[in-house]
This record gives structure tokens, sequence and C-alpha cells, in this order.
């Protein structure tokens, strides 16, 4: 019987550390002045828009980054070198990855895009409270998982600003994949 119990306990050791392997390997972390964002990707809902935030945030892309468009009561949005919502990176734009089950809630992270579901690139928003207007329209590419006060702190556009543009932002002090970072 002792030998049945050391089996069992060596086989939940072994996979929860191979969970536990799988995710870091899509946590996100994303650091403010104020704190740190954990986020967790969610490969299974959009692989090809999590391939390419983590090739951008290995590249260090994110770093400096700042929260240009931030909505109070809606989302933050960051992402864009130019600061102004019409930047991206050099990589190619994503075919669209809608979910239909999955919902924008708060801290969802979607793809911010122009009206071509298909051009989404390296922005991104996180969803300050829910917003099902948003679901079946965006893609859903992780969730907060620790930080959401931290994410309350991110300085919002005054009220009637502008498409939510922020006057002298926050921003990503940095973007790292929880892997490299151990």
């Amino acid at each position: 019987m002792n030998r049945r119990h050391a089996l069992l306990a060596l086989a939940l050791t072994l996979g929860t550390a191979t969970a536990a392997r799988a995710a870091d390997a899509n946590t996100v972390y994303l650091q403010t002045k104020d704190g740190r964002i954990t986020i967790e990707l969610r490969p299974d809902l959009a692989p090809k828009h999590v391939k390419q935030i983590k090739t951008l945030v290995s590249q260090g892309f994110y770093n400096g980054l700042k929260f240009h468009r931030v909505i109070d009561g809606f989302m933050a949005q960051t992402g864009d070198p130019k600061g102004n919502g019409t930047g991206g990176s050099s990589l190619p734009n994503i075919p669209a990855e809608f979910s239909q089950s999955a919902q924008f809630r708060r801290g969802t992270v979607g793809m911010a895009r122009s009206s071509d579901p298909n051009s989404a690139n390296s922005q991104f928003f996180i969803c300050l409270a829910d917003a099902p207007n948003l679901n079946g329209q965006y893609t859903i590419v992780g969730n907060v998982t620790d930080g959401l006060d931290v994410l309350d702190k991110i300085k919002k556009a005054a009220p009637g600003a502008p498409g939510g543009a922020v006057q002298d932002p926050d921003k990503i002090v940095s973007m790292t994949l929880a892997e490299k970072g151990k």
C-alpha cells in the first residue's frame, strides 16, 4: 500500500510540474511603474496571435511603449510604437481568431485592430470591466491572472478625450516571458 501511495504522489508531483512548465511558457509579466500585471496567454483560443505576442515580447518590442488609449470603465490599450494608435511591428498582420465561447470580461486581453478584422499586429488591450459588446468581434489572447489592482492604477484619459487618448500616459516598463525570467 505504501508503494502505491508513493507512486501516486510521484505521479501527482510530475503532473503538477508539467502543468507549471506549460503555464510558464504562456505567462507574461507586464511591469508598470505601479507594479506587475501577470497575463496568462491562451494559445488554445488564438495560437497565431499568441505566437506573435511571444515573439514581440522576446524581442523587447513592448518595453517602454505607452498606454496610449485608456477609457475608464472600458479598457487600457498599448502596443503601438508610434504611441497614437496607428503603429505596429514589422511582423505581418494576423488573421482574426475569434472565439465563440470565450467572453470579454474584466482582465481579458484582446488584440486591437483597425476596421479590418484581419489587421491585428502588435497592439492589445486589457478590459477594465466586462465588455460583452466585443465578444466575437475581437481576438482574445489571454487573461490577467494577477495584478488587476495595478491595472486599475494605469492613467486614464480625461473624460471626453478624443478616442480615449491619454495625456502624458503611463508606459510599459518591461514585458517578459515567465519562462525566460526565472
